[in-house]
């Protein structure tokens, strides 16, 4: 729309407009059939783009909000191995240090996990995992079927942040052993913020804690969905759901399969252009790790600022996201993920391209390589 900057961001992302005046409703009972079937249509899809057949509930609350329920009720007291190798597995450790006992495995942002440390402390009786699957702070992401292996083998179980792959990369959690697993609205889905979904398989509900929060007690949201019509336990921020009901027709409409293509294609696009302009992508990789699909990092160049870069990328409408915590400075990020496409993408590159020639650099041509893939 006029006027309406583009966010090329790791989440929030443009909303398609249907997503928007599905909001524009008069207020709706929450314990209404008419209700319940909003309820039921959100789970429906979301199932298919978790790839589980396991109860799945619907939170009001972000992302964040069903990484400290996921935590809350199923490692509370417990041992804890958190792997980190981000900002987002960095906070899924602090949350665990609240509620059991925390092993970091810590990496160095964007470059691999420690995998045999997760072994080894796992076979000193780490109870529960923690892993961010796609990791947006560092552009990674991680080996989520190869650490779900390590712990079925030990029988711990696995909780995974799929905040901002589900919907836009390839997540098949019940094959790869995820007891709990958790997506955002306002990511790959293109919804708005505010509600996040978690999925709960039989073997972690046999483990819940006894002592549960109020709010986040995820037994209370299973019991609720459970019901006819399908309710929350607490009012729910319905207006959100209704937004999200129509993501998820779009999600439908589109297919799960040409999704996770279109997500692929626009992420190989921005890698093309990257190395056509001879920079260089932030993330190290091995044998078990990939490029984000939904995020990709790039070292800023030696000699420019954060707002050398981002500046006249802004000053044309489009929001591309800055490096954070120690990381500020050092890398700017370009979204790939929800309602856009080659438009946007090429837009983006342009005006990036823009900036790294306006500030003196000899660069090629990575907006015609974008092309080269999207077309």
């Amino acid at each position: 729309m006029e006027n309406e900057p583009l966010l090329m961001l790791p989440g929030p992302v443009p909303m398609p407009e249907r997503v928007r005046y599905a909001m524009m409703q008069q207020a709706m009972n929450h314990r209404s059939a008419a209700f319940g079937a909003v309820y039921a249509d959100c789970v429906k899809t979301l199932k298919t783009t978790f790839g589980t057949t396991n109860d799945l509930s619907i939170l009001s609350g972000s992302g964040t909000a069903a990484m400290e329920a996921a935590v809350a009720n199923f490692g509370k007291g417990k041992q804890i191995a958190s792997l980190v190798n981000g900002k987002f597995g960095d906070r899924l450790c602090k949350i665990g240090a609240l509620y059991g006992t925390s092993h970091e495995i810590a990496s160095e942002w964007g470059t691999p996990l420690n995998l045999d440390l997760l072994a080894e402390n796992l076979e000193n009786g780490a109870e529960v995992v923690t892993l961010v699957h796609n990791e947006t702070s560092a552009g990674i992401k991680n080996p989520a079927a190869e650490v779900g292996k390590l712990t079925r083998k030990h029988d711990a179980l696995f909780i995974m942040d799929g905040i901002t792959s589900i919907g836009g990369d390839l997540v098949e959690a019940d094959r790869w052993g995820v007891d709990v697993a958790m997506v955002g609205s306002q990511k790959c889905l293109a919804a708005p913020a505010g509600l996040a979904a978690i999925s709960v398989s039989e073997r972690a509900w046999e483990r819940i804690a006894d002592q549960r929060p109020f709010y986040l007690d995820l037994a209370a949201y299973r019991k609720n969905a459970a019901k006819t019509p399908m309710e929350t336990p607490y009012t729910p921020a319905v207006p959100l759901f209704l937004a999200l009901r129509e993501a998820c027709a779009i999600v439908e409409e589109e297919g799960l399969t040409h999704r996770i293509a279109r997500h692929t294609r626009m992420a190989d696009a921005v890698r093309a252009a990257v190395k056509a302009w001879g920079l260089t992508l932030f993330p190290t990789l091995d044998q078990y790790h990939a490029y984000s699909n939904t995020a990709t990092a790039v070292s800023i160049p030696d000699g420019m600022t954060d707002d050398d870069l981002r500046g006249p990328v802004k000053k044309m409408g489009i929001i591309i996201a800055g490096g954070q915590d120690h990381l500020k400075g050092k890398i700017f990020r370009i979204g790939t993920m929800g309602a856009v496409s080659a438009p946007e993408i090429l837009a983006t590159l342009a005006a990036v391209q823009y900036a790294l020639k306006k500030h003196g650099l000899e660069v090629g041509d990575g907006v015609g390589a974008a092309a080269e893939v999207l077309g």
